[in-house]
């Protein structure tokens, strides 16, 4: 004799496969919960990945907290006193790196020995390769040359020297806004200015694992970029870069440090100052509730079954009551039956997923060959390969939220077949 309760017992003899129609619906309605949490799964580790990955490549470039000076309106402006700053800053028990910064978009043109020069406008970092050694990894990043800042050296990303067709000991000559602001103010006249372009020579290329990163920005030691920028009379600089513990807790530390420094500073987050990670964190979760819905369209299969199920039983249904059964037995029998149909849809669409997550390259790879079309192209997305991160507690929210949807799908039908009256379920029997 089976130790099974009695509702479970005769939810599994309901559930034996049958050639019949309602199994063909049961066998559609596991489907559908199974390809609606294996969607779940792929797209959530897809977000978690590109939010993982992202939030590494940012730590690795830029710092966690930014330190800029500003005006009574509010602007930001150049501060002088950087050296004391900082002293102020590294003070905090929660900052382990402080690095000063002098950056600003340039046109840089390139001077090939035969061709035609390029021209792009990327943005210069100033930087002490020593101090920006505790706050970035970027001097950790050299894939070609040297960490070579000395004199009029340039350290430049890999996509931008990919694009001009540079090479280390190559020759570029740079453009700042002071050398086009002297041209302005003598045209016209006759001592009228002719441009004159400063030659750096590119000792070192970086790579720092984004596209954004390797293609938009390039490195010089902070006194060139000060001189480059007119600021070496005043040994003035830009901003302060902070590395603090914990990135997650830069918030309040952000809080603390402007309550130190007091008016006229301001300090900014990795948060604010990359936009794209919020975004991705808000997509996920935008996404997530988006895709339940696939789940819920699924379960409406599940209604479907017990629906058809319930009007094909109701002979035996009436019998059960009429000979004691009750109605919360009634409504557990098809609540256990909707349960494993459930169960077993979330469980293969976890295998699915999962599946599916870990040869996610391979897919790409195989379609790219069959279409000749790159589906996930590095200078759109900033990825070599599609990220992923199988979250522990992501897969628990989507296995729990799915199963609390198709319960909940079911709940009607069986709560309708728990109030059937023998008498009307056998009346024509």
């Amino acid at each position: 004799m089976s130790k099974l309760p009695f509702e479970l017992l005769l939810a599994l003899r309901y559930l034996r496969p049958k050639r019949s129609f309602v199994s063909i619906i049961t066998l559609i309605s596991v489907l559908g919960v199974m390809l609606g949490v294996a969607v779940l799964i792929i797209v959530i580790s897809v977000m978690s990945g590109f939010d993982a990955e992202l939030r590494e490549k940012v730590f690795g470039f830029t710092a966690h907290l930014k330190v800029v000076k500003t005006d009574n309106l509010g602007r930001t402006t150049t501060m002088t006193n950087y050296v004391e700053l900082s002293d102020v800053v590294a003070q905090h028990p929660n900052v382990v790196g402080v690095a000063p910064n002098v950056f600003g978009q340039v046109l840089l043109r390139t001077q090939p020995e035969d061709g035609q020069a390029m021209l792009r406008a990327p943005v210069v970092r100033g930087i002490d390769p020593e101090l920006e050694a505790t706050v970035s990894k970027i001097t950790n990043n050299i894939v070609s040359g040297e960490l070579d800042l000395s004199r009029r050296s340039l350290l430049i990303g890999k996509s931008l020297a990919d694009d001009l067709d540079l090479r280390v000991g190559d020759e570029v000559a740079i453009l700042s806004e002071r050398h086009i602001d002297k041209v302005i103010k003598t045209h016209g006249q006759t001592n009228e200015t002719q441009i004159i372009p400063d030659d750096y020579t590119v000792t070192g290329i970086f790579d720092a694992g984004h596209y954004e990163f390797n293609s938009l920005f390039v490195f010089m030691s902070l006194e060139r970029a000060q001189a480059l920028f007119g600021l070496e009379d005043n040994d003035e600089i830009h901003s302060l870069t902070v590395a603090i513990r914990d990135p997650f807790r830069a918030t309040p530390v952000a809080r603390e440090l402007s309550e130190t420094l007091g008016y006229g500073y301001r300090v900014t987050t990795w948060m604010q100052d990359s936009p794209m990670m919020q975004a991705v964190a808000v997509e996920k979760n935008i996404m997530l509730y988006i895709l339940f819905f696939i789940v819920l369209v699924a379960a409406f299969g599940i209604t479907c079954t017990l629906i058809t199920f319930i009007m094909m039983k109701t002979r035996e249904i009436g019998l059960m009551k009429a000979i004691g059964a009750t109605s919360r037995q009634i409504m557990t029998v098809f609540l256990a039956q909707s349960l494993i149909v459930s169960a077993l849809g979330i469980l293969a669409g976890f295998g699915m997923g999962l599946l599916a997550v870990t040869y996610r390259n391979d897919f790409l790879r195989f379609m790219r060959q069959a279409t000749g079309a790159e589906l996930f192209p590095a200078e759109i997305y900033g990825f070599t390969q599609l990220p992923a991160l199988i979250v522990p507690m992501d897969l628990i929210i989507i296995g729990g939220g799915s199963l609390l949807i198709c319960l909940a799908a079911a709940a009607f039908p069986a709560w309708h077949a728990s109030r059937l009256n023998p008498v009307e379920a056998l009346r024509y029997e």
